[in-house]
């Protein structure tokens, strides 16, 4: 099976931003199934934000954000891996073991229509509720010009 690293980057960045419940929720039928070897048990660390001002500027070392990662390998040897923000380990674990599934034929198609798919559109309707919500205290400022110099 022929896939891009971007088709890639997209599944992962969805499995890591999911809500917990509902990643395990949509997928608890298909994982429950499959047998992994755990190559890196799900393991807390911290990592290094850099930012730039204002996007452009020059880089800086921001702090330090909590993640969790893990590394799984399927029975066809595709190796699953996954970083999320935060202490989540069984979040960890679920997204290293459908990252390896989504990269084998026989699961593929299966596990975008019923969890790629699915959360993808929580996460779409999750931020425009928030955009809502922001949009709804927005404020205008408006200056008068006097007439004097």
């Amino acid at each position: 099976m022929n896939i891009s690293t971007e088709q890639r980057q997209h599944w992962i960045a969805v499995l890591a931003k999911a809500p917990t419940e509902a990643l395990r929720t949509l997928s608890d039928s298909v994982v429950s199934d499959m047998q992994f070897e755990v190559i890196r048990e799900p393991e807390i660390g911290l990592m290094q934000v850099r930012a730039r001002m204002g996007g452009t500027g020059d880089a800086f070392n921001m702090g330090d954000m909590t993640v969790t990662r893990c590394v799984v390998r399927s029975h066809n040897d595709t190796l699953g891996f996954s970083y999320i923000a935060g202490r989540n380990k069984p979040h960890a674990l679920r997204a290293a073991q459908l990252d390896a599934m989504l990269q084998l034929s026989d699961f593929h198609q299966r596990l975008i229509d019923t969890v790629i798919e699915p959360l993808k559109q929580q996460l779409i309707n999750t931020r425009q509720v928030k955009q809502q919500a922001i949009a709804a205290t927005k404020v205008d400022f408006f200056t008068l010009v006097r007439g004097e110099d």
